[in-house]
């Protein structure tokens, strides 16, 4: 499991490793404690004392192997325990050997690098753990101070760590670390990051335990079990229920309209006496268009707030922790708020924009209907959408139900909703938006040229 696949694995492969996964042999029985998957007394009070008393599926089946020092394959829909389930083996083997760095944690988006940190933290507070988040869009001379004190636990993004590796040839040593895990391993195996990830793994030892988590398995993933022709190294597999079906818990809807006028459908929805009060996580396809929707909305006088990548690290963190805290109770989203945050108050998911593949409107979804509580989603669909919704619906093996909603009474919003778009676009025209990403690509090309 050192290196990356060179292809997606066939079909008929993946087959058979799915029927090899789908009932491991080792899985702790549900009865089991923390206790009995050999988890050690100061990290069971401690997880005690986070009121967590019973290990999930995915962290009966992780955490012996783990411990064990086995590489591991697990796969859990979000909000299943998967970083607890790599976390707290990594802690309990560090406290016997304390050093640093001990442990390298990838992840795909800032947000799920930061969210990570903050489990490890309060996890590793017993034995004084030292962590270090390393993300894009933050101050790299801080970052490069953290790194010299040789941190225990790196959690970072592909792309920023690489940059660290590459400014000198001592900035980060990872020739000792015993752990490197890869979370949401899906989207970290893209072509994406392929380049980022060949410069970390090649400065990390050979010897080492890889832990790959994911909550949408993919052929290339599971392939990487049949890489190993060492019986005794191939990676332990665990596949939970995963996420090709929404929650019972879950209520989705459709509104059907023009597409000139969806700006003026979803004023109206977050308006009306049903949501006017909720939650709400409106998902857009592209950063402009998230950018547009909460100027309109501030404009109209809805409050919300955003989440995208052409905003400052910093401002998302702010945005996240005004919408997690109920300050705001609207979230204007990319598909960086999709996956692995755990934001439990969610009531309603609003796809402004429908995805193009069907994994990621599970993923948006699935941030509302947490935990057994329930929740709702609402697409806004036009005519070009049809397809795409039908495509959701046999994914999902569900139908939607149409939210009715009477035409006369939204269009009564246009002039007022179309004069907000206007003067959101200006906004955006003004303050150049979309310049430093242009910026950031230029300097890219330079750079490998």
């Amino acid at each position: 499991m050192n290196s990356l696949p060179s292809r997606v694995a066939p079909s008929r492969v993946t087959a058979s490793i799915k029927k090899k996964t789908d009932k491991p042999k080792s899985i702790a029985p549900e009865s089991s404690t923390f206790g009995d998957l050999g988890i050690d007394p100061w990290l069971v009070e401690t997880l005690q004392a986070m009121q967590i008393k019973q290990p999930t599926e995915i962290q009966r089946a992780c955490i012996p192997p783990i411990l064990a020092g086995k590489d591991v394959i697990g796969g859990a829909k979000t909000g299943s325990g998967k970083t607890a389930a790599f976390a707290l083996p990594i802690l309990q083997k560090l406290s016997e050997d304390p050093y640093g760095v001990f442990a390298v944690v990838l992840t795909p988006t800032r947000e799920l690098a930061y969210q990570i940190a903050e489990q490890f933290r309060v996890l590793g507070k017993g034995i004084g753990l030292k962590e270090c988040v390393v993300v894009g869009g933050m101050d790299m001379m801080t970052q490069a101070l953290e790194l010299a004190k040789r941190p225990h636990v790196i959690i970072a993004t592909p792309g920023r760590l690489r940059d660290h590796i590459h400014s000198s040839s001592g900035a980060v040593d990872l020739t000792r670390a015993k752990y490197l895990v890869m979370d949401e391993a899906d989207r970290l195996l893209s072509s994406t990051f392929v380049s980022e990830l060949g410069v970390i793994f090649s400065k990390m030892p050979t010897k080492r335990q890889t832990l790959l988590f994911t909550a949408t398995m993919t052929d290339s993933i599971l392939a990487l079990q049949e890489a190993q022709k060492d019986p005794k190294k191939k990676p332990y597999v665990h596949v939970c229920a995963m996420d090709t079906h929404t929650v019972a818990t879950l209520d989705q809807f459709y509104v059907f309209v023009p597409s000139q006028v969806r700006p003026v459908y979803l004023v109206r929805l977050l308006r009306s006496d049903e949501f006017k009060d909720k939650s709400v996580i409106i998902f857009c396809g592209r950063c402009s268009t998230a950018e547009m929707v909460t100027g309109m909305l501030k404009e109209l006088g809805i409050r919300c707030t955003a989440l995208h990548s052409e905003m400052s690290q910093q401002q998302r963190l702010d945005s996240l922790g005004k919408f997690r805290a109920e300050v705001i109770k609207v979230l204007v989203s990319t598909d960086v708020g999709s996956r692995g945050l755990d934001i439990p108050s969610v009531e309603l998911v609003l796809n402004f924009d429908i995805p193009r593949d069907p994994t990621d409107y599970i993923h948006r979804v699935g941030r509302t209907a947490r935990a057994g509580r329930g929740g709702q989603s609402l697409c806004i669909v036009s005519e070009k959408d049809v397809q795409l919704i039908q495509n959701i619906e046999a994914k999902t093996n569900t139908k939607m139900e149409e939210y009715e909603l009477n035409e006369n009474v939204v269009l009564k919003d246009l002039n007022e909703v179309t004069e907000a778009k206007r003067v959101a676009t200006m906004q955006m025209h003004d303050s150049k938006f979309g310049e430093r990403k242009n910026v950031h690509k230029k300097k890219k090309l330079t750079h490998t040229t």
